[in-house]
């Protein structure tokens, strides 16, 4: 197993249990405890977990969110994919807002050389469109959460509401049928409330793993969304609840 992918299982452990065991989880993964102890150490780097005598503790709040970097590392394939759909769906000449988080920032990376009029949320995002020949870039002002980088805040809320956009591209924590779209952080809730009350379409871009979580904070319901693109791991339940609501499915 790849490190990135024994790292994800160790994070999927951590939001069941407060601790895990070196000894466990290297009987578990085939691997050394040395090489568990230097994924513990990565995980600890980036404040998700503090090393104890044994293993280590997890230093989430039930809930909340794991770091942006931690993030980055999961579901790369199927983020990339679910980018070079998206990008397949605009049109040159529109106005698209893309929301923060690591699938938007794949997203980034995808449409690079198209001709598009691009409102990043996040800093990662702006900074990978900066040099893009033909995007004209319209940064949106406000705070900026550390960790995360991206933009939130009234002033992000106010600078959203005056502008109007051909596609929204959102992220999120969580998607289901019962609670529809979520997400950890409340002022980003605000700020993804803004951007699909400014859209004419709006495209909820997330991994496959989302469908299986649900978050603190509220964004809209189902029937909100335009379209979801994910990957071929959408649970067939939450595929038919999407479809009911009347969202385009694309999964990829």
């Amino acid at each position: 197993m790849e490190s990135a992918d024994r790292i994800r299982a160790i994070m999927t452990a951590l939001r069941t249990s407060d601790t895990v065991s070196v000894t466990e989880l290297a009987v578990e993964h085939a691997v050394s405890e040395m090489t568990i102890r230097r994924d513990l150490d990565e995980l600890a780097q980036q404040g998700v977990v503090r090393r104890v005598r044994g293993g280590a503790m997890s230093l989430l709040l039930r809930g909340e969110e794991p770091p942006f970097g931690v993030r980055e590392r999961e579901a790369t394939e199927a983020k990339r994919r679910i980018a070079a759909e998206v990008a397949s769906l605009l049109v040159d000449g529109e106005a698209v807002l893309l929301d923060g988080g690591t699938t938007n920032l794949e997203i980034a990376r995808a449409i690079r050389d198209r001709r598009l009029t691009v409102v990043p949320l996040s800093l990662q995002a702006a900074q990978e469109l900066s040099t893009a020949p033909r995007i004209r870039l319209v940064l949106p002002g406000g705070d900026v959460r550390p960790g995360e980088l991206c933009f939130t805040g009234p002033l992000t809320e106010k600078a959203i509401r005056s502008l109007r956009f051909d596609t929204a591209v959102i992220g999120c924590c969580g998607l289901s049928a019962e609670h529809g779209m979520t997400a950890h952080d409340l002022s980003d809730v605000a700020v993804k409330q803004a951007a699909i009350a400014s859209a004419r379409r709006v495209v909820a871009a997330t991994d496959s793993g989302k469908f299986t979580r649900t978050a603190f904070g509220a964004v809209c319901p189902l029937d909100r969304l335009d379209m979801v693109v994910t990957d071929t791991a959408l649970p067939p339940a939450e595929h038919d609840a999407l479809t009911a609501a009347g969202v385009i499915v694309r999964a990829v």
